[in-house]
């Protein structure tokens, strides 16, 4: 998938950038969290082909607009700032999907093809920050792999959570939500990687997402036959 000058995300971003570089109103605070978001901005378009270890904190400050000294009064260290990328970025997913299930308990069981609807979609607006959580998954900067893999069992819990509102697996335990839940995750995070890698085409992206589908439905029949042990 390639990135648009009009897409979304990027064009946010961007704009962004020119605001904390060229503005001069505001208050110290506002112009300091301009350039935070500016440093942030700058990262996620120099890991969009790179990985987050390749680079270096004087390209993040040459890209914000500001001298390499001026970053520490933003973030403890570029590991901070990876960090902080990895929670921004779940965030956005997070609050994707769990708009897309509010009406989870009424509706019943999620619908496979809501899901990888709304997934499709955050991952058109926001390809950079996709791409960095896939390829920095497992990269080789640990605390944020790290932050990666805390963020997604974070994910994962909540989704559990929401699971058990669902009648039918009202009787469920905990550790058979997560499960299930963990299971849903992991398809998802495969098909972003998948869609990521993919030449851009429609067919081929079509193709990718109805077997993603085909999985998730798989997953929510197995749900459906399965009984807890008892408590």
């Amino acid at each position: 998938m390639t990135s648009t000058p009009d897409s979304p995300g990027t064009t946010s971003r961007r704009t962004r950038t020119k605001r904390a570089r060229g503005e001069s109103g505001g208050s110290r605070a506002e112009k300091k969290e301009q350039t935070r978001q500016a440093l942030l901005d700058a990262t996620i378009e120099l890991v969009d082909d790179r990985s987050f270890g390749s680079i270096s904190l004087r390209e993040v400050a040459r890209g914000a607009g500001i001298v390499p000294t001026a970053f520490y009064r933003h973030f403890a260290s570029m590991e901070d700032l990876g960090v902080t990328l990895v929670e921004d970025a779940m965030r956005v997913l997070r609050r994707a999907l769990r708009e897309a299930r509010r009406d989870l308990t009424s509706r019943g069981m999620p619908t496979a093809r809501d899901s990888l609807s709304t997934l499709l979609k955050k991952v058109h607006s926001d390809e950079s920050q996709f791409r960095f959580l896939i390829r920095e998954r497992h990269g080789g900067v640990a605390e944020v792999r790290r932050a990666i893999a805390t963020e997604l069992l974070l994910f994962s819990r909540e989704l559990a959570i929401d699971l058990a509102r669902v009648p039918p697996l009202a009787e469920w335990g905990a550790v058979d939500l997560e499960v299930a839940a963990d299971l849903i995750v992991s398809i998802m995070m495969t098909t972003v990687a998948e869609l990521l890698d993919g030449d851009g085409r429609e067919a081929t992206e079509r193709a990718l997402v109805e077997r993603a589908e085909k999985q998730l439905v798989m997953v929510f029949l197995g749900m459906a036959q399965w009984r807890p042990e008892s408590s």
